[in-house]
């Protein structure tokens, strides 16, 4: 399987998961999350699954300072409904992040450990996404806008003839070069290329 090569510089995501530790999952409950996997899990790289792994991190490195976010100690929640535009995949790779679960998430095992209910959505508020750590109450709200990274102005136009169908096998390459690069902007906000 092979990623652009600006993936491996996305710094990753550590967290210790108290749960993977008791299930002999993940030694000493240290997890390491990489672009990637968001990536997997969306099952493409676009600047909506770049904003929620710039989120996330950004909340979960001021909720925690200098100490491991605690995977499924975190709740959640998102302004908008799952199902209008892309608060769905926001709240994916969130939950892929922080363990954070709607209804159908782990119940957990004996009153500890639960995922389900940490992850909401259509929730009154004016930033895009609120975590609150489960330990303290503290909470970080935070808003993305991909806007404030145009995209290189060949974009649009390619955008438009690939999803016509009407693209060469070159057009559909520099279309795909293009939209990762401004990918790559917004996650490591560097260069055009």
């Amino acid at each position: 399987m092979s990623f652009p090569d600006f993936f491996a510089a996305v710094p990753p995501l550590r967290l210790y998961d108290p749960l993977a530790e008791l299930l002999g999952a993940a030694e000493g409950g240290l997890l390491e999350y990489r672009y990637e996997e968001a990536v997997k899990l969306a099952g493409h790289s676009c600047p909506t699954v770049a904003g929620a792994w710039l989120m996330t991190r950004l909340a979960l490195g001021r909720l925690y300072l200098d100490d491991l976010p605690r995977r499924g100690g975190i709740s959640v929640e998102l302004r908008d409904r799952q199902d209008v535009g892309v608060a769905g995949v926001v709240g994916a790779v969130i939950g892929l992040l922080t363990g954070a679960a709607g209804e159908g998430g782990f119940k957990g095992v004996e009153d500890r450990h639960g995922r389900r209910g940490l992850l909401h959505y259509g929730v009154d508020m004016a930033a895009e996404v609120r975590f609150t750590r489960q330990d303290r109450g503290a909470s970080v709200a935070v808003t993305y806008n991909p806007a404030s990274v145009s995209p290189d102005p060949a974009l649009p136009p390619l955008m438009k003839k690939c999803f016509a169908g009407e693209s060469s096998v070159a057009e559909r390459a520099a279309f795909g070069q293009l939209w990762q690069a401004r990918v790559r902007r917004i996650l490591l906000g560097v260069g055009r290329t």
